[in-house]
């Protein structure tokens, strides 16, 4: 089987060749494999990096396209590349995330051994580099969704029957919420191979990206709320909090501060990366 991965970039100059590489460097995925990069909206040289990166992948087996989109917008750029993708299991990754050399291989090992509809991510770590930044991303690595079976945030992957659930990708803020709850959790799969997903850096860009996180849940309890019933986290319960808090008292004030900021602060309707 074919495997398609996708990577929606929207000026993503400085972390995509780092993406690249980490892809090109993959262990041989049986049946082939294909990467295609879908610019959207850049301002920066996105799609230059991504096309330089077209012979080092051809050298290794990889197919690489390069797709440039004018109009901003990540679901618009998915669906782009989702028309063009050749692969029977499509793997759907961010710009800046840095797969292991084994995991795309075993993800389209264990999506491709399943006869119905299947979902499947890697193990994530959590990277940070400033000083709040760690604190908050290592408590915020030990919440109950975290440490689901495949959270897949920075990397999903569905199989064939996976990808029939559901059609174009809608425009909404959260597209990796969205497509896990599709699935149940008895059909979500989590190879042992991790890949590295870089927290945001700084306190206002953590409120950004929170604010983010949690309208973008809120948008598919409105428009979705069937989905819910397909979480599939534990509850933490105020004893839960307690005993990461003691675990963790630093962490816990970083996530703690950034909670009641989003809760006071307004938004400011504008959406950054916020990588240093």
């Amino acid at each position: 089987m074919i495997l398609s991965v996708i990577i929606p970039a929207s000026n993503e100059e400085r972390w995509l060749g780092a993406c690249l590489s980490a892809l090109i460097a993959s262990d041989p995925v049986a049946g082939g494999a294909e990467i295609i990069v879908a610019a959207n909206g850049c301002r920066d040289r996105t799609a230059e990096v991504a096309r330089a990166a077209i012979p080092e992948a051809a050298a290794a087996g990889w197919q690489l396209t390069v797709i440039e989109r004018a109009e901003g917008g990540k679901p618009a750029a998915l669906n782009h590349a989702d028309r063009v993708a050749r692969g029977e299991i499509r793997a759907y990754l961010d710009a800046d995330v840095i797969v292991s050399p084994p995991l795309l291989a075993a993800l389209a090992r264990g999506l491709g051994a399943r006869e119905g509809a299947a979902y499947g991510s890697g193990r994530p770590r959590v990277t940070a580099q400033s000083r709040l930044s760690r604190a908050y991303a290592r408590f915020w690595s030990r919440l109950p969704f975290a440490r689901s079976t495949a959270p897949g945030f920075g990397l999903f992957a569905v199989n064939r029957a996976g990808r029939a659930r559901w059609g174009e990708f809608p425009a909404i803020i959260s597209d990796d919420s969205y497509v896990r709850m599709l699935f149940q959790p008895s059909e979500r799969i989590e190879v042992a191979a991790p890949y590295d997903w870089p927290m945001t850096e700084g306190f206002a860009a953590l409120i950004r990206v929170r604010r983010r996180q949690d309208a973008g849940v809120a948008e598919i309890a409105a428009r979705w709320p069937e989905l819910l019933a397909n979480e599939g986290k534990p509850r933490l319960g105020a004893g839960g909090v307690l005993r990461l808090a003691a675990a963790d008292p630093a962490g816990f004030a970083a996530y703690a501060a950034v909670s009641l900021a989003v809760r006071m602060g307004r938004d400011s309707g504008t959406w950054a990366r916020g990588r240093q």
